[in-house]
């Protein structure tokens, strides 16, 4: 699917993303664009801070399908959630997911999350990294449970989702761009389009 730039001429927009989170985010600008799975495991290295894993991962995820989109710009994304030094993931289940909230609770999180254009026709890729700090109230194992049953963030870094009744765990939030916090930046994304010729709005 294409995009119009200023002088007309069309370009292709992917995004390099499975989550269905994402998608909904980049919607909200208005752009046609299409979504492939790219091919990347999400390790972190040993020893990598997260906010250099998600920048790494971001730029990883749009260059891992390049090779089928020639003339194309593709939107790389990537979040990591930390707690002091310690990386927090996707959970995966209810058990994990309990554990963390219960961990976090009282407590700051800062999510790393970044995001990669990928011009395949120059090469040239812009990476940016926004950072978004939250802090949790205190929780009770109940309000956990409850929380987790009615809306199972299994998927969401952290076991909490900002747009949905996860706000309701949360005591303040820090940040420039609360799309970050969702996971993709739109205000950052949105300069990068522009620079690329992409009219957004």
């Amino acid at each position: 699917m294409a995009v119009q730039s200023p002088d007309s001429s069309a370009t292709t927009l992917i995004l390099a993303s499975t989550s269905r989170y994402r998608r909904a985010l980049l919607a909200r600008l208005g752009v046609a664009f299409e979504a492939c799975a790219p091919p990347v495991e999400e390790q972190l290295l040993a020893g990598e801070p997260a906010r250099d894993a998600a920048m790494r991962l971001a730029e990883a995820k749009a260059r891992s399908v390049a090779h089928g989109y020639p003339g194309a710009l593709i939107i790389g994304s990537d979040q990591t959630v930390a707690a002091d030094r310690e990386v927090i993931g996707k959970p995966g289940d209810q058990a994990t997911a309990y554990l963390q909230l219960m961990a976090a609770a009282g407590r700051w999180r800062t999510f790393h999350t970044a995001v990669c254009l990928l011009n395949t026709s120059t090469g040239g890729a812009r990476v940016a990294c926004v950072d978004y700090r939250v802090k949790f109230r205190a929780l009770t194992a109940e309000e956990i449970d409850r929380y987790l049953r009615i809306e199972q963030p299994f998927d969401c870094a952290a076991s909490m989702k900002s747009e949905g009744l996860g706000i309701a765990l949360l005591e303040t939030m820090e940040g420039s761009d609360p799309t970050a916090l969702v996971g993709l930046p739109l205000i950052a994304l949105s300069g990068m389009l522009r620079a690329e010729g992409v009219r957004v709005p």
